[in-house]
């Protein structure tokens, strides 16, 4: 069965990239021309997000490096005890909803110390899969059309980010524990 998995995956891949062209063509669409002009929108889109992305990647790495996560990180510990949330994943809660790489870091780091297969490690992937980058989707996304007020996007990104990684743990627990 995994060999025929991989075997569709492997063609779906071929048929997608030739089958949006030749769809197009059929249409009337030209192809080429469509391509350029999207490339080219989508050059004059990432130039406008610079400033917002740079401005992310620089708070989240000055969070880190002056040691302000771990002050957070002790005075939480009490509450973590609480609802059986490990130190380790303190650091990817924190960072999940502001920057996918730094939380991508940290699950590599939890990943390569204490292994894949083990709580903490399920924990980290599981939480990473049930959250998001808020902040850097309200950032990017809202500063690519322009909405200066973000409403309450954040904090209902936010209210779903706790959920996600207290359900993470939880069910981690519960399934691997």
């Amino acid at each position: 069965m995994a060999e025929v998995c991989q075997l569709l995956a492997e063609w779906m891949v071929l048929f997608i990239l030739a089958g949006i062209p030749i769809i197009g063509w059929i249409r009337g669409v030209r192809v080429y021309e469509a391509f350029v002009e999207g490339a080219s929108e989508g050059f004059s889109i990432a130039i406008r997000l610079m400033p917002f992305l740079i401005a992310m990647l620089v708070a989240v790495n000055v969070f880190r490096a002056s040691g302000a996560m771990d002050i957070v990180i002790v005075y939480l510990e009490p509450c973590l005890a609480v609802f059986h949330i490990p130190p380790d994943l303190v650091p990817l809660a924190l960072l999940r909803p502001f920057s996918g790489t730094a939380s991508l870091g940290v699950t590599t780091d939890i990943l390569s110390r204490y292994g894949a297969d083990s709580l903490l490690g399920l924990m980290a992937s599981t939480a990473m899969g049930s959250t998001d980058t808020t902040f850097y989707i309200v950032s990017v996304y809202f500063g690519a059309i322009g909405i200066m007020r973000a409403r309450y996007a954040p904090f209902v990104g936010v209210c779903g980010d706790i959920i996600g990684f207290l359900l993470s743990v939880w069910s981690c627990r519960i399934v691997f524990g």
